[in-house]
C-alpha cells in the first residue's frame, strides 16, 4: 500500500507540469494574438466618438443627452453584432484548413462550387475578390488614420504643436516601412505586452469616466440604440458612417486565425479587448455628457493631466502595431492572390525561420509607403480620413457576411430558413452601414472604392490574360506524349549527354518550350530529364504525403519523368529542396541535383489583333507583367545553373 501511494504521488507532479506547460503555451498564444490581431480595432476608441460628433462633418450629430446615449448604444451593439456575432461566433467557424479571411472563403467557394450552383459561386467569388481588393485600400488608410489620430493627442497637451502633427506622422510612417525588410520576429515579442498595457489603460480611464457619470451605463440597453435609430432616423443614419469606425479591424480577427487559432482570438476578444473598448466608449460618452466641449478629443481628455504624455506615447505604439498588422496582412493577401493566379509572382522574402507567415514583399511595401504618405499629406487629419476608412470597412464586412452564409449552406447544409433569418438580419445591419457611408461619397468615401475597383480590375485582368497566354503557349508547345514518342522512335535524332536537366512546365499535357528547342535546334538531351509542374491548391499547405505525383510518361528506361509538385497558397515553392525529396526509383535513376541544369521558358508578351480582351486591358496585362518576379529566384533555382530560353506570344 505504501509503495502504491508512493507511485501515485510521484505520478502527479509530471501531469501537473504538463498541464502548466499547456496553459503557458495557451497564454503565450493569446498574448501573441493581442499583439497582432487587435491593433486596428483596439485603437478605434481614439477617433470613433470624436468623428461622430465632429462639428465639421457634413451631417453633424448635435450634442444632447439623448443623442449621446443613442450613439454610445449604437457603438456597443454594432460591435456586438458585427464583431462578436458575425466574426467571432460565425465566420471564424468557416476555416480553410485552419486559415481564415476573405481569401479563405474564396477558396472554399471554389471547392464547393462543383456541388452547388456554379454560376452563383463564380459571382460570389468575384465579389470576394473585390472584397480582397478593398482590403488593399484598408491597408493604405489604416496606417494613415491610426498614426495621425495618436499624434493628434499632442494638440490636447500642447496646442502649439498643431503644425507638427503631420511631419511627425510622416517620420513615424517612413520609419515603419523602412524596417519592414527586417521582419517582425524581433519586435513581435513585445507587441503583446504593449497591447495588454494599452487595453488595461483605456479600460481604466473608461472606468474613471463612468464613475463621474454612472448613468451612461444605461446605454448598454438596446432600446436606446433602437429609439435613436428609428426615432431620429435622419440624424442616426448619417452617424452610422462614423459609428462603423468602432468595428475597423474586424476582418483581421478572421484573417489572422491561421496564425493563432480561433480559441486564442476568441478568448482575447471576450475577456480583454471587448470589455476594454466598451469601457472606453462609455467613459468618453460620460465625459461628453459632463461637458459638450469635450467632443474635440474625448479619448485623450478622458485621461488625467498627469497621464496624457504617457498615453500619447502608448497610443502611438499601439497605432504602429495596428499599422504593422495590416501591412503584414497586405503582404499575405498579395502572396495568396499570386498563388491563386490573380496577381503576378512578386519577390517575397521570408523574414522568420520559425514563422512561415512572416513575409516581406518589397514591391507592395514601397507602394503602400508612397500611398500612405500621400494620404497623410492630402487629408492632414484623422477626421478627414474617417469616411474613407468607413467605406472600406463596411464593404469588406458585407462581402464576408454574404460569402459566409453561402459556404454555410453549401458546406454544412444549414437549413434555408435559418440562412434566410441569419443572413437577412446581419446583411440588413451591414447594408445600413454601407448606405450611410455612400452618403459620404464626395467627402472621402470614394477613395477606397477607387482603390478597390482599380485593384479588382488589375486582378481580374491578370487572371483573364494569364488564361489566354496559357492556352496560346500550349498551342506553341504541342502535346507532350507525341513529343516523347518522337524521341523514342528516332524521329527526332538526338545525342544523350550526361547530367540532369530540370524543365519547369505548366502541366504534363504539353512539351516544355525549352526542351523542344533543345532537341529540335541543338539535337541533344540530358541523361536524366525531369519535367516539373508546380500546382497551387486551394488550401494553405499541402501535407508531405500528397506533395508529389511521378509519371514515367509511358517509358520506364528513358530517364524522362514528369513530376507534379503540389503546394498550398501559403507556401513558397523551393524546387531544388523539393526534388531532393524524391527517391532514385521514382525518377528512373538518381538525380545529380548538385550539378543539375534548370531550364525556364521566358515569354515575351505582345499586343495582338485577336479580340481576346479590350485593347486597354491588353495594355494593362502587359504592363502588369513587368512587375513579375524573376522565376528563377521565386522557385529557388541556382542562378549559375539556370538557362532561360525566350519565346513570343500575342495577347
Amino acid at each position: 500500500m505504501a509503495g502504491s501511494r508512493q507511485e501515485t504521488a510521484s505520478a502527479e507532479p509530471p501531469e501537473a507540469h504538463r498541464q502548466l506547460a499547456r496553459d503557458s503555451v495557451r497564454l503565450a498564444v493569446v498574448i501573441g494574438a493581442l499583439g497582432v490581431v487587435f491593433g486596428d480595432i483596439g485603437t478605434s476608441p481614439i477617433y470613433t466618438l470624436q468623428t461622430v460628433f465632429n462639428p465639421d462633418d457634413p451631417h453633424p450629430v448635435p450634442v444632447s443627452t439623448q443623442n449621446v446615449y443613442g450613439v454610445v448604444s449604437l457603438v456597443f451593439w454594432s460591435v456586438m453584432i458585427i464583431v462578436t456575432v458575425t466574426y467571432v461566433l460565425l465566420a471564424m467557424r468557416a476555416d480553410n484548413d485552419g486559415e481564415g479571411g476573405i481569401m479563405a472563403l474564396i477558396t472554399l467557394l471554389r471547392r464547393w462550387s462543383s456541388q452547388r450552383g456554379k454560376r452563383a459561386a463564380t459571382v460570389l467569388a468575384a465579389l470576394g475578390i473585390f472584397g480582397a481588393s478593398l482590403f488593399f485600400g484598408d491597408s493604405m488608410i489604416t496606417p494613415a488614420i491610426s498614426v495621425l489620430s495618436a499624434v493628434e493627442g499632442l494638440k490636447v497637451v500642447e496646442p502649439s504643436l498643431d503644425e507638427a502633427v503631420v511631419p511627425i506622422t510622416a517620420v513615424i510612417i517612413v520609419t515603419l516601412f523602412l524596417v519592414q525588410r527586417r521582419g517582425t520576429a524581433a519586435v513581435g515579442r513585445v507587441f503583446g505586452p504593449v497591447m495588454i498595457a494599452w487595453f488595461l489603460a483605456i479600460g481604466a480611464c473608461g472606468v474613471v469616466g463612468i464613475t463621474e457619470h454612472p448613468d451612461i451605463l444605461r446605454a448598454l440597453w438596446p432600446s436606446y440604440a433602437l429609439s435613436f435609430l428609428f426615432g431620429h432616423f435622419g440624424t442616426a443614419f448619417f452617424s452610422l458612417a462614423a459609428v462603423v469606425l468602432a468595428v475597423t479591424g474586424a476582418e483581421a480577427l478572421y484573417a489572422d486565425m491561421g496564425h493563432f487559432g480561433r480559441r486564442a482570438i476568441t478568448r482575447a476578444w471576450l475577456f480583454l479587448v471587448f470589455p476594454a473598448c466598451i469601457l472606453s466608449y462609455l467613459g468618453q460618452g460620460a465625459l461628453i455628457l459632463d461637458d459638450p466641449k469635450n467632443i474635440s478629443s474625448p479619448f485623450f481628455l478622458l485621461v488625467p493631466d498627469w497621464g496624457r504624455w504617457p498615453m500619447i506615447l502608448l497610443a502611438t505604439a499601439a497605432t504602429v502595431i495596428a499599422s504593422q498588422a495590416v501591412i503584414t496582412g497586405a503582404y499575405s493577401v498579395t502572396s495568396q492572390a499570386a498563388q491563386l493566379g490573380y496577381l503576378p509572382r512578386l519577390r517575397i522574402a521570408h523574414t522568420s525561420e520559425s514563422t512561415i507567415g512572416q513575409i516581406y514583399v518589397p514591391w507592395i511595401n514601397w507602394l503602400l509607403m508612397v500611398s500612405v504618405l500621400t494620404l497623410v499629406f492630402a487629408f492632414r487629419s484623422s477626421a478627414a480620413l474617417a469616411f474613407a476608412f468607413g467605406m472600406a470597412v463596411t464593404g469588406t464586412i458585407t462581402i464576408t457576411t454574404l460569402l459566409f452564409f453561402y459556404v454555410a449552406r453549401a458546406k454544412w447544409g444549414t437549413p434555408k430558413w435559418l440562412i434566410g433569418i441569419g443572413a437577412g438580419l446581419l446583411l440588413f445591419v451591414d447594408l445600413l452601414f454601407v448606405a450611410a457611408n455612400l452618403t459620404k461619397l464626395v467627402h472621402g468615401a470614394w477613395l477606397p472604392l477607387l482603390i478597390g475597383l482599380t485593384t479588382f480590375t488589375v486582378m481580374t485582368t491578370w487572371q483573364r490574360g494569364r488564361s489566354i497566354v496559357t492556352a496560346e503557349r500550349a498551342r506553341h508547345e504541342g502535346p507532350l506524349p507525341e513529343f516523347i514518342d518522337s524521341l523514342q522512335s528516332g524521329a527526332e535524332p538526338t545525342r544523350t549527354v550526361p547530367g540532369t536537366a530540370v524543365f519547369l512546365n505548366r502541366g504534363k499535357e504539353t512539351a516544355p518550350l525549352a526542351l523542344r528547342a533543345n532537341v529540335e535546334h541543338n539535337h541533344v538531351r540530358h541523361q536524366q530529364v525531369v519535367i516539373l509542374s508546380i500546382e497551387t491548391e486551394p488550401v494553405p499547405r499541402v501535407p508531405a504525403d500528397r506533395r508529389f505525383t511521378v509519371d514515367g510518361l509511358g517509358f520506364t528506361d528513358d530517364g524522362i519523368v514528369h513530376v507534379t509538385a503540389r503546394f498550398g497558397y501559403m507556401e513558397t515553392p523551393d524546387v531544388p529542396a523539393t526534388l531532393a525529396m524524391l527517391e532514385p526509383d521514382d525518377t528512373e535513376g538518381p538525380l545529380d541535383l548538385d550539378q543539375a541544369s534548370y531550364f525556364l521558358s521566358k515569354i515575351e508578351l505582345r499586343r495582338g489583333k485577336a479580340p481576346t480582351m479590350a485593347p486597354w486591358r491588353k495594355r494593362l496585362f502587359i504592363a502588369t507583367s513587368y512587375i513579375t518576379a524573376d522565376a528563377a529566384e521565386y522557385f529557388g533555382l541556382p542562378g549559375d545553373r539556370t538557362v532561360i530560353m525566350g519565346s513570343h506570344i500575342e495577347v
